[in-house]
């Protein structure tokens, strides 16, 4: 089977995929690695709640309607950038530190950067989900994963609220990784925005030459 898109009528079965057992595989070692080389436990475990029911939504999920590969590579390189940075917590990340030296800025911005990798990477698998499963009209599938992934992102600052304040404010300060930046929160949602938005105009673009040529 050739590498599927969101346009793709058919699927291939897990069985048949050798494309995500190679994700499955490189995710699971990727994860007992940085939960062997986490600096912080506590830390990783909570970063990770998420990550779990995301993995096993798709695992369940997937009889019910299978993503394209194009979708499952983009998810499969967010969940990287995410247990990578929950490896070290958001704001001692090394590479962000290096980011850091080379741009000379005065902060790590790797949240930043996953925070904006969620709308750009995670936005296109939304489409492929509404227009394949849903077959929702066409401006429909393109509007509404940046919608969602700004009600997702402002649900997500909830969260991280939540958890800071009120369920484990042990862990507070180096889960929310502001690093003194009074309106992380909103900058963060900026980002995913963004991100989101330029995933869909890009898309429709590269959609519109493709379909042309």
């Amino acid at each position: 089977m050739p590498f599927t898109t969101a346009s793709s009528p058919t699927r291939t079965p897990f069985a048949s995929n050798l494309l995500l057992k190679v994700y499955l595989l490189l995710f699971l070692l990727a994860w007992v690695f940085t939960f062997i080389g986490t600096t912080d436990r506590a830390n990783w475990i909570t970063e990770n709640v998420l990550t779990a029911v995301f993995i096993a939504g798709l695992l369940w999920g997937h009889a019910r309607f299978r993503f394209s590969d194009l979708s499952y590579t983009l998810m499969f390189v967010y969940i990287l950038l995410h247990i990578y940075g929950a490896m070290y917590t958001y704001a001692e990340n090394p590479l962000g530190y290096w980011l850091k030296e080379l741009f000379h800025s005065d902060r790590n911005h790797y949240d930043r950067i996953v925070h904006f990798s969620f709308g750009f990477l995670l936005a296109y698998p939304m489409r492929d989900y509404f227009k394949n499963h849903f077959q929702w009209p066409v401006w429909v599938c393109w509007v509404l994963p940046v919608e969602i992934t700004l009600s997702f992102s402002g649900a997500y600052e909830l969260i991280e609220w939540a958890v800071a304040d009120v369920f484990f404010p042990a862990q507070g300060h180096s889960y929310l990784g502001t690093q003194g930046d009074i309106w992380d929160a909103q900058k963060d949602m900026a980002l995913a925005f963004s991100g989101a938005v330029l995933a869909m105009v890009g898309a429709s673009i590269l959609h519109r030459v493709l379909r042309k040529d």
